[in-house]
């Protein structure tokens, strides 16, 4: 009998399950509700409204042509709505990357404009190269590799590398430093030299206060959008830029981007891959912290590594588009929820209406003054600085709290793709270090107290003669081998009774490596030969399926490995007649 083809309820082939899953889009618009389109629509209009003014700000605080910015956002709406599996999630230009990119880009272009152009297009290629392949082997793990002091370093680097970049800006003059301290020094010899204009400053001040104002007070008028836009009606109308010299971002390219791979010579594209790492690192972070974020609200489960892939898809198609790299944005993102958003027909609308604007309007942009747009990147700088947090670590774990100042001074004093290899050593030495040195605790019984307690913490606890119960609290391996096994001998040295048998409660070793296997072989020897046997309790299956795998069961005998502390101690106190009453787990 032939199956029945005719039921539309069947489940897609899986073929169609892989298309479903990695075009999200295509799953949206089958399914999409026609009650949804105002929603999206009046969205996507609130969106374009700050999308536009940002994405400019965040292209001049590259060092790029502020239409770029315009570029990058509208291919990277549209790649996200095709392939993105969040609802709302907003990709386009963020403050997080712009140091990224200028620090990536401007070493490589020696003041040439095209082809730093060309240079962060291909830094978009290459980091959504990364994010696609990280997503399409299932790493998204990496996104965890920035802790929270990590992280918290980095972005108040950030944000004091940008504010200095945009002050001059602010002020009404430029500065060309790659480095932060050049342009510390840029920034002083220019209000210095006396070469501040006034009127910058005061339409650059005025812009930062209604953005502040309008986010503190009054969080859904559309502060970046007023500011921005009143600032380019009161240049345009009154001819300022002419009248007192005040930048502005000028004439604008009234097309589309024509899809191009950057003309990169071999020794730039391997230049950029350090760039393109952090890049991709910081992007991974971003949109991971905002989808959890989105996906704990909505109560929608989101594949994370295909949100990597999205990612990745987006910041190539952003390349392609004479654009630069992109992420997940925290400050659009809201705007668009906030505004009704259903499903990313929101960023479809949003790409649409900068593709309108590019096309018939863009020489209404042209006298957007350069003060505005620093104040745009400034005030939003502001909001990602963390110092609540920073506190917070001074007060609970002063370690993480030097790591967070370590990482900050290393992103503003050496440079921030340095400054994220100084983040990530620190990470790793941390672990390494909680590893190296891990805590472990002699146990003994504490009257009233269920299980085993340690000694210093309990000095009353009471321990049997000659026998001695070790928790170590860590992985064994490579680094922490020759600790442990002074650990153990100091311990049945110091015992109050002579030790018979030292028993290891092995519930936190969750490894043990080849190094360490040799050093128990070397400890069972050792021990051996002092008349004290070595066993182990609540050892893990894996951890047993590998000492068995290095020979150990066999040496150490499996008689001598114990389901429970409380087994070991029965046999213990059995084979040597000790009597000890209220000892055991019953």
């Amino acid at each position: 009998m032939k199956p029945d083809t005719s039921n539309p309820e069947r489940p897609p082939n899986p073929a169609g399950r892989i298309v479903s899953r990695r075009i999200n889009g295509l799953a949206v618009a089958r399914n999409y509700r026609l009650a949804w389109l105002p929603h999206d629509t009046m969205a996507g209009l609130s969106l374009s409204a700050v999308l536009v003014p940002a994405g400019m700000a965040y292209a001049e605080a590259a060092g790029l042509p502020a239409v770029s910015g315009l570029y990058a956002s509208f291919a990277a709406l549209l790649a996200y709505a095709l392939f993105g599996p969040s609802r709302i999630l907003v990709l386009g230009p963020d403050s997080a990357l712009v140091a990224l990119i200028a620090a990536s880009v401007a070493p490589l272009a020696h003041g040439n404009a095209e082809n730093a152009l060309a240079l962060a297009g291909g830094l978009a290629l290459l980091s959504g190269a990364i994010c696609v392949v990280v997503g399409m082997l299932k790493l998204g793990f990496v996104a965890e590799l920035l802790s929270l002091p990590i992280r918290y370093g980095y972005l108040n680097g950030i944000v004091l590398t940008i504010v200095v970049g945009q002050t001059p800006k602010l002020l009404g003059f430029q500065a060309h430093g790659e480095s932060f301290m050049q342009q510390v020094r840029e920034l002083a010899s220019g209000v210095v030299a006396g070469q501040t204009n006034v009127l910058a400053v005061t339409i650059g001040v005025a812009a930062l206060v209604v953005i502040l104002v309008c986010r503190r007070c009054l969080p859904k008028v559309p502060g970046v959008l007023i500011a921005v836009a009143g600032a380019t009606i009161a240049v345009a109308a009154l001819d300022l830029a002419q009248r007192f010299g005040l930048a502005v971002v000028g004439n604008m390219p009234q097309v589309l981007p024509a899809p191009r791979i950057p003309a990169l010579a071999l020794n730039e594209w391997t230049a950029l891959l350090g760039g393109a790492a952090a890049v991709a690192l910081v992007s991974f972070t971003d949109i991971s912290i905002l989808s959890r974020t989105y996906e704990a609200r909505s109560g929608e489960t989101v594949d994370r590594n295909q949100e990597f892939v999205a990612l990745g898809l987006a910041n190539i198609a952003a390349g392609v588009a004479h654009g630069f790299a992109v992420s997940a944005s925290a400050s659009r993102t809201p705007v668009a929820e906030a505004a009704g958003a259903k499903t990313q027909v929101t960023g479809v609308v949003a790409a649409l209406i900068v593709a309108g604007l590019l096309l018939f309007a863009p020489q209404a942009l042209r006298n957007t003054p350069q003060a505005a747009l620093a104040a745009v990147v400034i005030a939003t700088c502001l909001g990602m600085l963390e110092v609540r947090g920073v506190l917070r670590l001074y007060r609970l774990r002063p370690s993480e709290f030097v790591q967070s100042i370590v990482c900050l001074l290393g992103v503003a004093i050496i440079g921030v793709v340095n400054g994220i290899g100084i983040a990530l050593a620190l990470a790793a030495l941390g672990f390494l270090w909680r590893g190296w040195r891990p805590h472990s605790a002699v146990l003994g019984r504490v009257d009233q107290m269920k299980g085993y307690h340690d000694v210093a913490r309990h000095p009353e606890a009471r321990r049997i003669p000659g026998f001695v119960l070790l928790r170590w609290d860590a992985p064994l391996f490579f680094a922490n081998a020759e600790i442990f096994r002074e650990r153990v001998r100091q311990v049945v040295r110091e015992a109050p009774t002579k030790t018979a048998w030292i028993v290891i409660a092995a519930e936190p070793v969750t490894d043990v490596d080849l190094t360490a296997a040799d050093t128990l072989v070397r400890l069972h020897d050792e021990l051996l030969a002092l008349h004290v046997t070595l066993c182990f309790a609540e050892l893990k299956g894996p951890v047993k399926d590998s000492l068995e795998h290095y020979g150990l069961f066999t040496m150490i005998g499996e008689r001598n490995f114990f389901p429970t502390i409380g087994q070991a101690v029965n046999r213990y106190l059995e084979s040597h007649a000790v009597e000890w009453h209220d000892w055991d787990e019953t």
